[in-house]
Parts: C-alpha cells; structure tokens; sequence
C-alpha cells in the first residue's frame, strides 16, 4: 500500500511545481511547449535506452507479455468500437490519441516505482515496457506521421519515418545492447543517464504547466469522452488482464503483477505526443489527469482484494 501511495505522491508534488511556475507566471505557455519537445526528441529516447539495456531477457518474454498483449488488444477494440458508436464524426488523430490513452499505462514513472514498492521487483513491469516501446509506441508513430503528413505514404516511407522517431530509436538501441550485452562506455553512459533522467520531470513539470495555462480540466466539453476512457484504462483493462490471466492458469504475484501493471492510469507520454503533432491536447491531457487520480483508488482496491483472498 506504502508504496502505491509514494509512487503518486512523486508524480503529483511534480505535477504541482509544474503548475505552480505557471501560477506565479514564472514561465507560460512556450514553456510547456518547450518542455514537451525537448522529452520527445532527447529526453525520453536516452531514458528507455538505459532502461531497456539493462532489462533482464528472461522477463520479457513471459506469459505476462502474451497476456498484457491481449490486454492492450481488446481495450484498444472496444474503444475503436465505443468511439464509432458514440463519436462517429471524431477524427483519425483524436481517435489515435484516444485508443492510446485507453491502452497505454505508464510503466515508466509511475510503473517503475510501484513495481519495486509494491511487486517488489522492477522486473516485473519489463514485459509491458517491451510491448509499449517496441510494438505500440513504433506503430503509433507511423500512424501520427501519416495523419500529420496528410497523405498514404508508402512502406518504405512509413520504414523511413519509424526508423527516424527518436521514441523508437532509443527502444531498439537499447533492447539490442540488453541481446547483445554490450555496455556503453562511461563516457557515453553518463550523458545518456543524464539525460534520460530529466524526461519523467520534464513532462510532468510540462503537464503541470498545462493545467494552469491551458483550459481547466475536464471543461474541454468532451468529458463523456474522458469519463470513457479512464473506464476503460483504469476498470475495463484490468478485468480483462485478471479474465485472461485466471484462464492462463496464472496465481498469486504473476497473476497481481499483470493486474497491477493493467490498471496504471494512461502514461503522460501520450500528453507529449498529443502536444507533439498537436492532435487531441486537452483530451489527452483529462485522460491523463483523471486516470492518474482515479487508478490510485483501483490499485488500492486490488492490492487489498488479493491480499483478502490470499492470492499475495
């Protein structure tokens, strides 16, 4: 419990620093701006090819991965099929934007953390991270290329445009040095380490910035929409995550872990991407402020249900 509590009260108290410079008008709106650019195209990548190089293999392909997979895949289905039902005039960019926040869990700053308090052992957010670096963060560049660009490139535009995203390049420089054991030399090390240590503030200083400067959450006028898919991050995903892992014969802190790591609230990644191909802002952004505050109260209810039952 300790530990889920921590892992929010560091997101938050940097949230709040973010929010306050803007409040003291310190810095505006270029500053998030700023902020957002500079985690997207240094930050972030240095930040997952340390974390990726020093990934044991052994917990990444594991039947946490398959089932997270499955995870990822259904919630993903059902909002494509809420949105054409509900919000059938929303477009390609809102509709990526959206089927991400739904998805896609912060593994990163939040995950991290309550995997080692909580899980007690970081490993055990390894396979989500894979999935989320080299499967969906790569597809989902190219489909935020092709929306940007305005046209249907071909494969070898789209090969080209993944290969230069910097969000998947960090990915698969690390995953390769973690294959092939090789470690950067400190000269290299210490840059790369500083650097990815200034992305998880700088997006949440970033996003606290926007909950000053930009509209007040949730007055978008799209807080059906924001409601829908924090149900489906925060409740819909990790009952799907406990379905398929009762039925994959999963138990005690396996069966916890993909759970838990299902019912993280949507990764502030997706705030930079939205602010990066300027697609979604503000619905991003709600997705993001009220997952964050609603998993809390999920992942409490979890660890306390599992531990009544004697599952952990």
């Amino acid at each position: 419990m300790l530990g889920v509590l921590q892992g929010f009260a560091t997101l938050a108290l940097v949230v709040v620093v973010g929010w306050l410079l803007a409040r003291l008008r310190v810095v505006g709106e270029e500053a998030q701006r700023v902020l957002s650019l500079v985690a997207f195209w240094v930050c972030s990548p240095a930040l997952l090819l340390a974390v990726m190089q020093r990934t044991p293999l052994e917990q990444l392909l594991s039947t946490n991965l398959t089932i997270s997979a499955l995870a990822v895949l259904l919630t993903g289905l059902v909002y494509l099929v809420v949105c054409r039902l509900v919000w059938p005039g929303a477009d390609r960019g809102t509709r990526l934007i959206g089927v991400l926040c739904a998805l896609y869990v912060n593994a990163g700053n939040l995950g991290i953390p309550i995997a080692l308090y909580v899980l007690g052992d970081v490993a055990w957010m390894a396979p989500v991270l894979l999935l989320q670096l080299l499967v969906i963060t790569p597809l989902a560049m190219t489909f935020f290329d092709r929306e940007v660009a305005s046209v249907r490139p071909s494969p070898w535009r789209s090969l080209a445009s993944l290969v230069r995203n910097p969000i998947t390049l960090g990915a698969v420089a690390g995953l390769v040095l973690a294959v092939t054991r090789v470690r950067l030399p400190a000269v290299l090390a210490d840059p790369v380490t500083m650097l990815g240590n200034m992305a998880v503030p700088a997006m949440l200083l970033a996003f606290g910035i926007s909950l000053q400067v930009g509209p007040r959450a949730g007055s978008g006028g799209s807080f059906p929409h924001v409601a829908t898919l924090v149900g489906l991050k925060i409740v819909v995903m990790p009952l799907i995550a406990l379905a398929l892992g009762l039925s994959f014969g999963l138990g005690g802190v396996p069966l916890f872990a993909v759970v838990v790591t299902s019912a993280l609230p949507t990764a502030q990644n997706i705030f930079t991407y939205a602010v990066r191909y300027d697609r979604a802002i503000p619905l991003a952004r709600d997705a993001i402020f009220f997952s964050t505050f609603g998993s809390l109260v999920v992942i409490l209810v979890l660890a306390a249900g599992f531990h009544a039952v004697g599952w952990v």
